[in-house]
């Protein structure tokens, strides 16, 4: 098999809650989740920031990033990413300065604009909001300075301000996103970009990662741009049982168009229901674009999109219904990719 220039996987997990269980199981399942990646021979592990969700039940990056960086060894564990607007850029640095200490050399500070769930639900993690185009630019610059401890503008309000503990190493700051803007920014800041490729399906995808690549202004730690995407992706032992699993995604990716979040439901009991004719059009525009199949299927078509994207790495986000299902979809991708 020929990797192009595929060298690295890495997984980004979303916390997922399924029916019949109580939530507060997603969140061990991730910490669990975690430490079978690392053992597997993937690079980072990333979780998100969602809020007010019944099926994406991650809501405190940071506290689950300290959870696992203290019971894995190797791995480098990250956020996908800290929504920066409802926050202080001090307390999040301060945070993340804390699981530098923990696990030096192995965090990553994915940061996103994003509000991650509804309007309100954001007016309510922060209630004196700022626009967001306006200060996301100024909140990175800060975070950026008091994360790896280096001076701010003299002319700055807060420039004898230090984000502690401080120590040799600090956290690796990447810019997430799904458009132009982020691409944008991280070119600025010259700092690493992810794009949410699952997200918007991949549209804009090529646009952004030239933008970001042709705009890229050198910084001292990353004198060369690095990208990503995360993509989402499912991989079992025969193709009929990774299209079962799918219903699963698909289902929930039904749901979302209608707005409703409910925690993941079986395969068995997604096939049951009854598509209406939107629902089949909402179903193969999903099918389109997913990757799933046997290890072969999926990791030919992970080498492609790589190829075609020039990317170096991939992080790979994967939903099933039961746990068992999303370990085995790794650890045939760890087996596919000689990843141990």
């Amino acid at each position: 098999m020929t990797f192009r220039s595929l060298k690295r996987l890495s997984v980004l997990d979303q916390s997922t809650a399924s029916k019949g269980k109580s939530q507060d199981h997603a969140i061990r399942e991730t910490i669990e989740l975690a430490k079978h990646c690392e053992k597997l021979g993937f690079n980072r592990y990333w979780v998100s920031e969602h809020h007010n969700s019944g099926n994406i039940v991650g809501t405190a990056p940071e506290v689950l990033m300290a959870a696992i960086a203290a019971t894995t060894n190797r791995i480098r564990v990250g956020s996908a990413g800290v929504m920066l607007p409802h926050y202080s850029s001090l307390k999040v640095a301060e945070q993340f300065r804390v699981l530098e200490a923990i696990a030096p050399g192995r965090i990553d500070l994915g940061i996103g604009r994003a509000p991650g769930s509804d309007q309100l639900t954001a007016r309510a993690l922060n209630p004196y909001p700022q626009d967001v185009n306006d200060e996301f630019p100024r909140q990175v610059d800060e975070l950026r300075s008091w994360v790896c401890d280096l001076p701010l503008p003299d002319a700055h309000p807060f420039r004898k301000i230090h984000a502690h503990p401080t120590g040799p190493t600090c956290p690796e700051m990447w810019i997430l996103g799904s458009s132009n803007y982020g691409a944008q920014l991280a070119a600025y800041f010259g700092l690493p970009y992810a794009f949410a490729y699952f997200f918007s399906d991949g549209f804009g995808v090529e646009q952004a990662l030239d933008i970001y690549r042709k705009s890229y202004r050198p910084s001292e730690r990353f004198p060369e741009p690095i990208a990503t995407i995360c993509v989402w992706a499912l991989a079992a032992d025969t193709e009929e049982e990774a299209l079962f699993l799918y219903k699963t995604r698909e289902r929930s990716g039904i749901d979302r168009e209608y707005g409703v979040r409910m925690p993941l439901v079986s395969p068995e009991e997604a096939a049951s229901r009854v598509f209406s004719s939107a629902d089949q059009l909402i179903a193969e525009k999903l099918k389109r674009k997913a990757i799933v199949g046997n290890s072969q299927q999926v990791s030919q078509q992970l080498i492609a999109l790589a190829g075609k994207l020039d990317l170096e790495e991939l992080v790979i986000v994967t939903w099933t219904f039961a746990p068992e299902a999303r370990r085995r979809s790794y650890e045939l991708l760890s087996k596919e990719f000689n990843l141990v």
